[in-house]
């Protein structure tokens, strides 16, 4: 029998490697026999780059740059041959900022230009950023800035690139912009659009901070700078995934959007190594409906082999969701036992993963085995 433990991580909790490992462990147990192979994922979200270095060779190296709030940042990217890895969330991440000190509108995304720019200088050819997990909604505007763009509003002054700006924009200078030589990919966890109902400002501006007032503003404010930049990106799938930025790698960075977790499974060789599984486990903090539109466990059940049966253990299940078989997960389980707050579900996750994931791999084992019977 082969295995695959693929869970994503359990924010706030277990990394996806730790994740992994506990998986790998309780099935092991009840069958020692069994291959099992630990391949933690990530969806282009955080933890994406941390999950990928646990089965490629990937170097891990530093470079200043300007930080969230213009002062001097020290970022990570992973080096590869001519391949270059980084995600937003290390410069903006979400959980870097307590409650009281998000504002999407004023934190700064200059380093992620200036990174770009840094790593064609040292020759990479393909570079790929995680656009995931932000404290921001700027439309990419920051990200442009470290390029070499300006902006200047109707009196011609220039604009300070954050999320506050971006309706006041009316002028575009790309005079000091950079060439880029680079292919440069936005990997991407949702397919949110940039505008409307489904767009970055009121789907995902709440969790960032952005107040009620701020929000349709927001998203009005982006329509009309990208419509100076390139419509289309309007509604382009994905193009809202990091406040925008997205939308900011295609439109100024000539750069292509693409799903995570479909790249991931890519650089994991996922189809030939799942062509002889038996079993998929994967994973996340919470599934609910959100996951279902395209989310680590959804794109690894959509492309896993018919043959293959896709079990999901999650620190939480919503319990409005039902469908979860239609996008190719056999069944739903949830690692908490009891009623027990937040803080202590995220204390207890190792131990209530274990738990849980022993049940079930002895349930599949008593099943297999009245079936041979």
């Amino acid at each position: 029998m082969k295995i695959l433990m693929m869970p994503d991580s359990f924010k706030g909790s277990l990394s996806a490697k730790k994740a992994a490992t506990i998986l790998g462990e309780s099935f092991q147990q009840v069958f020692p026999s069994a291959t099992i192979e630990l391949l933690p994922v990530g969806d282009g979200g955080e933890g994406t780059l941390d999950a990928l270095s646990q089965t490629i060779s990937m170097e891990e190296r530093w470079e200043t740059v300007s930080g969230w709030n213009s002062k001097p940042f020290p970022m990570r990217y992973m080096h590869f041959q001519d391949q270059a890895f980084f995600e937003m969330a290390d410069l903006v991440g979400l959980p870097m900022f307590s409650e009281e000190q998000r504002r999407p509108l004023d934190i700064l995304t200059i380093g992620l230009g200036e990174l770009i720019i840094r790593l064609q200088e040292k020759g990479m050819k393909k570079i790929y950023i995680g656009v995931g997990g932000s404290a921001t909604v700027d439309g990419g505007i920051g990200l442009a800035a470290g390029l070499g763009y300006r902006f200047y509003d109707k009196e011609g002054n220039l604009l300070q690139p954050n999320g506050r700006s971006l309706s006041k924009i009316v002028r575009i200078d790309e005079t000091d912009v950079q060439e880029l030589t680079a292919e440069i990919y936005a990997v991407t966890d949702v397919t949110n659009v940039l505008c409307g109902a489904s767009g970055a400002s009121f789907i995902f501006g709440p969790q960032k901070g952005l107040k009620t007032e701020e929000i349709s503003k927001t998203d009005e404010a982006l329509k009309q700078v990208y419509r100076l930049i390139n419509q289309t990106l309007i509604d382009t799938p994905g193009s809202g995934a990091g406040g925008g930025l997205a939308a900011g790698i295609a439109g100024f960075a000539k750069g292509k959007i693409i799903h995570g977790i479909d790249f991931v499974l890519d650089v994991l060789d996922f189809d030939q190594r799942a062509q002889d599984a038996d079993f998929i486990i994967v994973g996340e903090g919470r599934m609910d409906q959100q996951s279902m539109a395209g989310k680590a466990p959804v794109g690894i059940a959509k492309r896993a082999p018919a043959k293959a049966t896709v079990l999901a253990i999650c620190g939480s299940v919503d319990q409005e969701l039902s469908d979860y078989e239609a996008y190719g997960i056999s069944a739903c389980f949830s690692i908490i036992g009891q009623p027990e707050s937040l803080s202590e579900a995220l204390e207890n996750a190792e131990v209530n993963l274990r738990r849980t994931s022993l049940s079930i791999a002895r349930l599949i084992k008593k099943v297999r085995s009245n079936c041979i019977d």
